[in-house]
C-alpha cells in the first residue's frame, strides 16, 4: 500500500507542477529550447541550474518570485526537452550564445539572470556577450571551473571520476545520494525527493558535455560590475563551500551573503529565502524604471 500510496503522490506533485510551472519550448531553428514559467510584472527573472538539476528544480522557489515577476527556468542545452549544443566539448559561452538566442526568440529585452552551480558559470560567461540583456546577474554557489592555476591540476580527475561514477552506478544511484550531497540534514522528505527527481530526469550525453564544460571553465577570467552582481551562498554548502565562494567574491569585488540553513540547493531547502533575495533586487529595479 505504501508503494501506491507513494506513486499516487508523485503523481500529484507532477500534476501540481504541470499546472502551476508548465513546461514550454521555443524553436531555435533546428534546435530546442524548453523552461518553465509563471508569474507576470514589468520584469523577468532567468534562472539557470546546476549539473545535476533541471528547470523544474526552481518550481518552488519560482511560484514565490512570480507573484512579483515574471519568472523563466530553463532547461539547459542537452537537459529536459533542450536540444544538445553541437560540440563535444562546449564553453560556457557556447551555452550563453543559446541563453541569448532563447531570450531573443522570447522578445525578452532585460532580465534579472540568477545562476546556480554550473548555471553561475553560463551567467558569468553571458555578462561578456555583446548586447547582453542582463540588468542584474545573481551567482549562487558558483561553480568555479577547474582551470584556474590552483585547479587546472585536477580538471583531468574531476572528468574521470565523473564519468566513472555513470559507468559504475549508473544514473539512479547517483540520484539516490545526491540529496545527502546537496542537502543539509534538516531538509525536508520532499525536498530530498525534488533533488533526486530531477537528477532522474538528466539526460547522459548532455550531462557529460556539462561535465567537460565545468571541467574546462574558469569563472575569473569573465568580468563582472560590483554594481550589477551579487553571489550567495548556502551557509552549509559543502560542494561549492561559503569560504570558497566568499573568497571568489572578495577577488571578484563582488558583494557576498549566506543563505542561512542551507546546503548547496539552497533555493530547494530554503526556497522563501532566495526568493526574498530575488524579489528584492527586482522591487529596487522597478523602483528606478518609475524613478
Amino acid at each position: 500500500m505504501k508503494h501506491v500510496a507513494d506513486a499516487a503522490s508523485v503523481k500529484a506533485d507532477q500534476d501540481e507542477l504541470e499546472l502551476a510551472f508548465p513546461e514550454r519550448q521555443v524553436s531555435l531553428g533546428t534546435d530546442n529550447i524548453s523552461f518553465r514559467e509563471c508569474g507576470q510584472g514589468p520584469q523577468t527573472v532567468l534562472l539557470l541550474h546546476g549539473i545535476s538539476s533541471g528547470a523544474a528544480s526552481w518550481a518552488q522557489c519560482a511560484r514565490i518570485l512570480g507573484e512579483h515577476a515574471r519568472v523563466i527556468a530553463w532547461n539547459a542545452p542537452g537537459y529536459g526537452a533542450s536540444s544538445p549544443l553541437p560540440m563535444a566539448v562546449p564553453s560556457a559561452r557556447d551555452y550563453a550564445r543559446r541563453l541569448d538566442a532563447m531570450l531573443a526568440e522570447l522578445n525578452i529585452d532585460r532580465c534579472l539572470l540568477v545562476g546556480h552551480s554550473l548555471g553561475a558559470l553560463m551567467a558569468a560567461a553571458y555578462g561578456g556577450l555583446p548586447g547582453q540583456r542582463a540588468w542584474h546577474r545573481v551567482l549562487i554557489s558558483p561553480a568555479l571551473g577547474y582551470q584556474s592555476d590552483a585547479k587546472k591540476h585536477l580538471a583531468a580527475q574531476i572528468r574521470a571520476k565523473r564519468f566513472e561514477a555513470l559507468e559504475r552506478d549508473g544514473l539512479e544511484l547517483i540520484a539516490q545520494k545526491l540529496p545527502d550531497r546537496l542537502l543539509t540534514a534538516a531538509a525536508t522528505q520532499r525536498q530530498r525527493q525534488i533533488v533526486t527527481e530531477n537528477a532522474l530526469r538528466l539526460d547522459i550525453a548532455g550531462y557529460k558535455q556539462a561535465v567537460e564544460m565545468l571541467c574546462g571553465e574558469n569563472i575569473e577570467q569573465y568580468d563582472f560590475d560590483p554594481a550589477a552582481c551579487d553571489v550567495f551562498c548556502g551557509q552549509d554548502d559543502v560542494v561549492t563551500t561559503a569560504e570558497q565562494t566568499r573568497d571568489f567574491a572578495r577577488r571578484a569585488g563582488l558583494p557576498f551573503a549566506l543563505i542561512e540553513d542551507a546546503g548547496h540547493a539552497c533555493y530547494v531547502e530554503q526556497p522563501a529565502r532566495v526568493a526574498q533575495v530575488l524579489s528584492k533586487l527586482v522591487r529596487n529595479q522597478d523602483d528606478r524604471v518609475a524613478g
